[in-house]
């Protein structure tokens, strides 16, 4: 779809590129507000779940599950937060958010109320990208 920031997000952000799948891109978050928020969307412009053949689907979501498990073995957090709702994107994709106890919005979801973005350096980016990778390949 020619309009979707989705669509585009991994070839706009190559910096925050964390993996290709064989059907979702996981990228880096640029806010790091909450440490380690990544996205999982899928390849092709789909909007809904079952939109996808049963085969395909229930690889995208072992895809997700597999890079969620990789951020909490990575960061240890409370919760890992999964939010796949597309009201603004129409485009399938996950918010893979790690969750700690000590976070200025918990228990609250992450959009409870407005929080300064928090950016890194771009070494800082590439080191949480490689810590990540790191489990990931592992």
């Amino acid at each position: 779809m020619s309009n979707c920031p989705m669509c585009t997000k991994w070839s706009d952000e190559p910096e925050l590129r964390i993996a290709e799948l064989d059907h979702c891109y996981v990228l880096l978050n640029r806010d790091q507000f909450f440490p380690g928020y990544c996205f999982v969307f899928t390849k092709d412009h789909v909007t809904e779940l079952f939109h996808l053949e049963r085969e395909v689907r229930t690889a995208v979501m072992e895809e997700v599950t597999v890079v969620a498990a990789a951020l909490y073995r990575l960061l240890q957090p409370a919760k890992i937060n999964y939010e796949l709702l597309g009201n603004m994107v129409p485009h399938m994709h996950w918010h893979l958010v790690p969750r700690f106890t000590t976070d200025p919005l918990w228990p609250r979801p992450i959009w409870a109320e407005p929080h300064t973005e928090v950016h890194l350096t771009s070494a800082g980016y590439a080191e949480r990208i490689e810590a990540i990778q790191k489990i990931l390949k592992a």
